[in-house]
Order: C-alpha cells, then sequence, then structure tokens
C-alpha cells in the first residue's frame, strides 16, 4: 500500500500508539489502514448420497475440481455467499443444513467457511466460472485433481464424518503446504 485511501497522501508501514503490529498509517490524516484475512464461503452440497463439484474454468488451477465456494461479499451473511457460490458455479439450489468447518490459512490470509447443503432439486450445470458440474459419489470423488489443499482437507474431514456417523465442526489452522 502507498497510499491513503481516505485522502490519498502516503502512508507508512509503522506500529500505532496502542498496537502491537505493524499497519500502514497514513502520513497526513493518521487513518490506521487494517489489512485482515478474507473469508472464503463454500457448501459440499449433496443428493442421493453424492456431492456436487466442479471443475474449474478460471485461474487459480484451472480445469481442477473443487466445492462450490469463493470469498464473501460486503451485505451478505456467511450461509448466504455459500449458497450464492453455488449457484453461481453449479447453478444449482440449495438448502445450507449445517457448519462443517472453519479452516485457517494464516500463510495467505482466509479463513474457509465450509457448510453442508442438500440440493433442492437434481438441477445443476456449469456457471460461467466453471468448466462442468458433476455429483461424485464418495469413492469416485478425483482426489488428484482436486484445486486446493484446503478442499481435499475439508472433503477428507467430510467423508471421515460419514464414515464414523458423527457430525461436529471441524476447526484447525492449516499448514502452508498440505498433500
Amino acid at each position: 500500500m502507498n497510499y491513503c485511501g481516505e485522502c490519498g497522501k502516503s502512508v507508512t508501514k509503522k506500529i500505532p500508539q496502542g498496537d502491537n503490529l505493524p499497519r500502514f498509517v497514513c502520513d497526513s490524516c493518521q487513518v490506521v489502514h487494517y489489512h485482515n484475512p478474507k473469508i472464503v464461503a463454500g457448501c459440499i452440497a449433496e443428493w442421493n448420497g453424492r456431492i456436487l463439484l466442479c471443475r474449474r474454468a478460471i485461474e487459480p488451477k484451472s480445469g481442477l475440481w473443487t466445492y462450490p465456494a469463493g470469498f464473501m461479499e460486503i451485505g451478505e451473511g456467511t450461509e448466504e455467499a455459500a449458497r450464492r457460490e453455488t449457484f453461481e458455479e453449479a447453478r444449482a439450489k440449495v438448502r445450507i443444513t449445517r457448519l462443517h468447518s472453519v479452516l485457517s490459512l494464516p500463510h495467505i490470509g482466509q479463513v474457509y467457511l465450509t457448510f453442508i447443503g442438500e440440493l433442492l432439486a437434481e438441477e445443476f450445470a456449469a456457471g460461467e466460472e466453471s468448466l462442468d458440474a458433476r455429483l461424485f459419489e464418495k469413492a469416485d470423488i478425483p482426489w488428484q485433481d482436486l484445486a486446493f489443499p484446503v478442499i481435499k482437507d475439508a472433503l477428507r474431514r467430510y467423508i471421515e464424518d460419514i464414515r464414523r456417523g458423527e457430525f461436529g465442526v471441524h476447526v484447525a489452522d492449516l499448514p502452508g503446504r498440505l498433500s
């Protein structure tokens, strides 16, 4: 950051009085500019024991699979964001049934809130950001072709929940690189 979003003057990175971390502070109006993690909301959408995955049409990771997920917009709630992303990426409507996981990626400043949802109908199609959308049996999840490690981690936790028959909320900080 070079310039203040309030007045347009230059900023300096320093620890503001009463704080303990370096922040960008305007040299003129003294506004402190905070850089905080971004929230990603997603949905593992179910239909008759299968889950909906989308093949990405955009970078990063174009051509690889993911469950519908994306950055929240200002003015929307977390469940609303998960429903919107499911519709945008897979043209599918869902009813959110529960929170599945809160997975933090401190190394890139993101927090994933993943919900479980039920498709309202067996109706879906690739949205603008997707090349394909399909329902997968759990045994057929394309593990080697998943777009992001956090997606793989959440899906593994989901499969394990089903295997155990126990459905809690998973909370974890994930390291920089997952296999």
